[in-house]
């Protein structure tokens, strides 16, 4: 099993929960954003455009994602796509931190590029209404069949008009997301090829077997983790991944993990609009990942 931990200048971050015990992590609005996410529009899609989009063959429904290409987008070249699931609905904590579960309200992938040098995607997870209506789903995971389809579909089309290249598509969730990873994105054999990379930001598949769903347990949570071979993943927690960790090791699984463990209380993704360490290591970590 490769594990790797960021070190700062005297103690490595893997000890940060170690070192304030006894103390409350600050706030991540304690650093000041330096980036602003593109609010999703109604409009064709384009070079520095953030637009509503609908895959092909689910014209007729409303399930749709949020597609970025970045202000030096051109047709002619290829470039990495972040593929971005998001974290459920719904949700408030006493710090404030909120996430409402929709495409548009993604922020992990514009913070890991910049908004620069790659194709953004924020893909929903598909949901089926008692009257046959097929949505976004906000909370958990919906048809999870129908987000495989959609899934499937999204990435071929981001790859064959805009020229997303399917060799380097990484797969990235907050929450929800960050679960998801696996649970929809190592589902299955077919779905697990679509992937160059993860980035799994607070929580992670099989570390609690008592969600909602079906296929929650570990038993379940571990095949899909053996379709993950040696392709690097990034995992980051507020306070620390002690818990992942120790999850991954009991195992007996091998497997490329970097750990970060954020320096915040917050269960947010809006620390990648920041410039922290940890964001910086991040995106030095994607461009290895992507080589």
């Amino acid at each position: 099993m490769m594990m790797k931990c960021f070190s700062g200048l005297m103690l490595g971050l893997c000890f940060l929960p170690l070192l304030m015990v006894g103390q409350e992590l600050p706030d991540v609005t304690s650093v000041a954003a330096d980036l602003e996410v593109p609010v999703m529009v109604m409009d064709g899609p384009g070079a520095g455009k953030r637009v509503r989009a609908v895959t092909t063959g689910w014209e007729g429904t409303e399930v749709h994602h949020a597609l970025w290409l970045p202000p030096e987008w051109k047709r002619t070249s290829k470039w990495p796509v972040v593929v971005e699931l998001a974290g459920n609905g719904g949700y408030k904590n006493k710090y404030g931190d909120v996430c409402d579960g929709s495409v548009a309200g993604c922020r992990l992938g514009y913070g890991m590029s910049g908004g620069r040098g790659m194709i953004w995607v924020c893909a929903p997870f598909v949901e089926v209404a008692g009257d046959g209506a097929k949505r976004n789903a906000v909370k958990w995971w919906g048809d999870v069949e129908g987000t495989k389809r959609y899934l499937k579909a999204t990435v071929a089309e981001v790859c064959e008009r805009f020229g997303g290249d399917p060799e380097r598509v990484v797969l990235a969730g907050f929450s929800r997301g960050s679960i998801g990873c696996h649970y929809i994105g190592l589902h299955d054999e077919a779905m697990s090829r679509l992937w160059r990379a993860f980035v799994c930001h607070s929580h992670f598949d099989g570390v609690v077997e008592k969600w909602p769903y079906q296929g929650a347990d570990r038993g379940s949570a571990l095949e899909r983790l053996r379709r993950l071979g040696d392709r690097p993943e990034w995992i980051s927690h507020e306070g620390g991944t002690g818990q992942t960790e120790n999850y991954l090791k009991g195992t007996g699984v091998k497997g490329d993990w970097t750990f970060v463990a954020m320096p915040y209380r917050n269960h947010t993704d809006a620390w990648v609009l920041r410039p922290i360490p940890e964001r910086a290591r991040l995106r030095a970590w994607l461009t290895e990942a992507l080589k």
